[in-house]
């Protein structure tokens, strides 16, 4: 089980590096379709928030290949919440019929949102970050 984790961490980590670097070159465009249209105040603030989670997932992707385990544990716990915060993007994506990434039906743009709870698992499993979040949900967390 120690090398499936650890091939589902590696692989984690380089997607993100991947999709952190995309947002900041060639897909750049396609992410903006991902900020809800709710955050979009102007088109320099949109390619900021573009720009920003960009640099945040390489630092979570290196950040949960290379730092030692309990560093890497608080990355993947991070991660996961990251997952959870940027999920509106992919609801936006949906309601609002955005075509992006090769999503150009409402069946693949909601098929895409069940990949979401995959990848927070993924996140928190694959670095042991669950260990932060029963913490956090004991109130521990803080002590």
């Amino acid at each position: 089980m120690k090398y499936v984790k650890l091939f589902f961490r590696l692989l984690l980590g380089a997607f993100m590096i991947y999709a952190g670097t995309s947002h900041l070159t060639f897909n750049r465009q396609e992410f903006v379709a991902q900020v809800p249209t709710w955050l979009q105040f102007s088109p320099g603030f949109t390619d900021f928030v573009v720009l920003a989670s960009g640099v945040v997932e390489i630092a979570f992707g290196i950040s949960i290949i290379f730092l030692a385990a309990k560093k890497r544990a608080i990355a993947g716990a991070l991660l996961a919440l990251f997952y959870v915060v940027i999920f509106p993007g992919n609801i936006n994506q949906y309601v609002n019929h955005i075509d992006a990434f090769g999503l150009n039906t409402d069946t693949l743009r909601l098929i895409r949102l069940f990949f979401q709870p995959v990848l927070v698992f993924i996140a928190l499993w694959s670095t042991n970050g669950w260990k932060y979040w029963k913490l956090w949900a004991k109130g521990k967390l803080m002590e």
